[in-house]
């Protein structure tokens, strides 16, 4: 309205824009930093901190990515109907910093180390509290989704529409900015070791400085308050059409009988109590979300690059040169190529194929692109087959030593063993000593028992960790930059310590003498050193010295991703992108956020199919459930060019200008039929007057009677 407008007017700005939407640039930086820097190393945290299986891991991310894109349903309506958009954003950025810091918390591996071997002992007190914080951050992300960019529009005003255009160019800048940056510093984060009592890898800075992100985010807007422009709810879209479409459905079923006659289209059934223009314009949005009952099937395989491909990323080799690459930067090329191919896309390769007489409209676009995502997940399985070749994955038990070798021959047993069961037993020692052992499935282990064989014995995964098993009769330490182990007693093992991949040199020193041990480490890789009693503490102490690979180094560079990162990034580009523009370009004016909810949807969906698909299938290789992925989105993208070739293009703005004028016309005729009855009264009455006395009283009458008649 002109006081609306005029109230924008007299706000504060900057170079032609309202001063109060840098306070909500800043605000989506900082926000999109702490949801991406946060989900970027949530499988990983999964696998290695909580100790879940592939399986397990992935489902949780899919799960907690599905309600991400539920819950701006809730957001919406609670922004429209209730709070409006200013303190929706507020409140649900509290529930969203709180959820940040709960998975900064559950990270803290110290607070239930009570062993300080630097893993937690009571993983349900972690587990439950990262549930927690995950539920917290999906209704707060999913929450302030459809109100942050919409209240930023808001503070413009007509006069100001160049600039409006320009914010949302911005705004989608620093959405990827923020996603490009925190997949570059959390992982980084992450590959820190970090403890009071015991090092590990550091999750909990990885989530602490996307939690402090998004306290900076909340600051910030809080900081503009002043400078909005706030409207008032004003009734949700969303709720107005389910209440249109579940009336029009009701009063179907009620007049089902024959005796009624048909209607034109389902939707006419809701005239009794709707508007015929609001009728209208949910029947030319129904046609659009029809389209979109395909789509889940692409968000599927695209949204796996943050679980399954993070994961095939940890048993490949990270080493770039000087370099070293983190699993979880590896999703740092999506945004960097988004960056790039849009404007590519845009400016270059769309213009070339209209040049070539080509008609790619926006649903072949899609559709091409739904193809090429299709095409990634089969580099994603022929990688995955160097992989499965190069021995990385297999079911093996180490037993590094025995009572009877530690004692009598000092030295490590190397040889590996496998095992159908998970349940085994093992025997040793005269008398013998027998324990029941428990076995995790597709896991190497290694089982420690002390000299001591009535001890406890330690049975322990093998994680691209190194230890030390001290076979001398003389205590050792053993140190070095980056790791220090406790005193290793004699005919006795050291705790398991994670190493960084490339040159180490460690320090073994008993009593007053001491050598160094230098060993070049791959990536992935965990190592067995077992000093034996001969060793002589000197120069050459390291040939006697014996090593054994647990977990041999990843063979596979990671650099062999980037093919499928380029063919997802494309077909997000042609699918995503072009998606979102055919959505608002062919929906009605008051129905453009009933569409974009219905495209979240479609997001939240997929990552749900992830979870019934691959419980179903249970395929033995990761490699076949690629090409599993890609045969289905293949098949969905035939249905939906079948759909896609039954619609057409519409110009809604038109449709609706023709529907209003049709309104208009039809008051008009009823004006002016009235009109036209109200003349012919008039007459009659003049007629009645003429008469005289003779039929004055019939006259009248009768004339009334006519009135009543029409």
């Amino acid at each position: 309205s002109t006081e609306k407008d005029d109230l924008k007017k007299e706000s504060k700005e900057v170079f032609g824009y309202p001063i109060s939407i840098f306070f909500i640039i800043v605000n989506e930086f900082c926000e999109r930093f702490s949801y991406y820097g946060m989900r970027a190393v949530l499988v990983l945290y999964f696998k290695y901190f909580l100790r879940w299986d592939d399986d397990l891991a992935i489902s949780i991310y899919h799960t907690f990515v599905a309600f991400c894109y539920l819950t701006p349903i809730l957001g919406a309506i609670i922004a429209d109907s209730w709070l409006g958009k200013f303190n929706t954003i507020i409140y649900l950025s509290i529930v969203y910093a709180i959820g940040q810091v709960a998975m900064a918390v559950s990270a803290i591996h110290d607070i239930t180390d009570s062993d300080r071997d630097g893993s937690p002992d009571n993983l349900t007190f972690h587990i439950v509290l990262s549930m927690v914080g995950l539920l917290l951050i999906a209704l707060g992300t999913g929450g302030i989704k459809p109100c942050v960019a919409a209240f930023g529009g808001d503070q413009f005003g007509e006069h100001q529409d160049k600039q409006r255009r320009t914010f949302f160019s911005v705004f989608y800048l620093c959405i990827n900015g923020g996603s490009l940056l925190s997949t570059i510093i959390t992982p980084i984060l992450r590959a820190q070791n970090c403890g009071i009592y015991s090092k590990s890898k550091c999750y909990s800075l990885a989530f602490g400085v996307p939690a402090a992100l998004m306290a900076v985010s909340l600051v910030v807007f809080i900081m503009g308050s002043g400078m909005y422009y706030k409207t008032k709810p004003e009734g949700n879209i969303m709720l107005k059409v389910s209440k249109c479409i579940g009336f029009a459905i009701k009063n179907r079923y009620r007049h089902k009988s024959k005796q009624y006659p048909k209607r034109e289209h389902w939707m006419d059934w809701a005239e009794e109590k709707y508007d015929k223009l609001l009728i209208a314009q949910i029947k030319i949005a129904l046609r659009v979300l029809v389209l979109y009952i395909p789509l889940p099937m692409f968000w599927t395989l695209f949204d796996q690059k943050g679980s399954r491909w993070t994961l095939q990323a940890t048993t490949m080799d990270g080493n770039f040169v000087s370099l070293v690459n983190e699993p979880d930067q590896m999703q740092t090329i999506n945004p960097i190529l988004i960056l790039t191919l849009v404007p590519v896309m845009d400016s270059l390769v769309f213009p070339l194929i209209k040049k070539c007489g080509l008609n790619f409209t926006p649903l072949k676009k899609m559709t091409v692109g739904m193809i090429v995502a299709a095409l990634a997940f089969v580099c994603a399985a022929v990688i995955q087959l160097q992989i499965d070749v190069s021995g990385g994955q297999v079911v093996i038990l180490s037993l590094p030593g025995t009572n009877e070798i530690l004692k009598t021959h000092s030295k490590c047993y190397e040889e590996y063993f496998t095992f159908e069961s998970d349940q085994i037993t093992v025997s040793i020692g005269n008398p013998s000593v027998s324990r029941d052992v428990s076995l995790t499935k597709e896991q190497r282990q290694t089982l420690l028992i002390p000299s001591a064989i009535n001890d406890d014995w330690q049975l322990v995964r093998d994680l691209h960790k190194i230890l030390f098993i001290n076979g001398m009769s003389t205590p050792v330490n053993v140190s070095s930059a980056a790791v220090h182990y406790d005193q290793i007693g004699p005919l006795h093992y050291s705790n398991y310590s994670e190493i960084k991949n490339g040159r180490a040199t460690f320090t073994l020193q008993s009593g007053s003498q001491s050598c160094e041990y230098s060993k070049d480490f791959g990536f992935g890789g965990s190592y067995t050193f077992f000093i034996p009693s001969t060793l002589t503490l000197g120069p050459n102490c390291h040939e006697s010295i014996t090593e054994s690979v647990d977990i041999k180094p990843n063979s596979v560079h990671m650099a062999l991703q980037i093919p499928q990162y380029f063919l997802i990034t494309a077909g997000e580009v042609m699918f995503s992108v072009t998606g979102l523009e055919f959505s608002y370009s062919q929906a009605p004016s008051n129905m453009k956020s009933v569409l974009q909810a219905g495209w979240l949807l479609t997001n939240s969906f997929g990552n749900f199919i992830v979870l019934i698909v691959a419980e179903i299938a249970k395929l033995p290789k990761q490699w076949t459930e690629y090409i599993l992925f890609a045969s289905l989105l293949v098949a969905v993208s035939i249905i939906f060019s079948i759909m896609a070739s039954f619609y057409t293009y519409i110009d809604p703005t038109a449709i609706e200008a023709e529907f209003k004028k049709k309104l208009h016309d039809d008051e008009d005729d009823k004006k002016e039929e009235l009109q036209k009855s109200e003349f012919k009264m008039e007459k009659r009455d003049s007629v009645s007057s003429d008469n005289g006395d003779k039929k004055h009283g019939y006259d009248i009458h009768q004339t009334n009677f006519d009135i009543r008649q029409k």
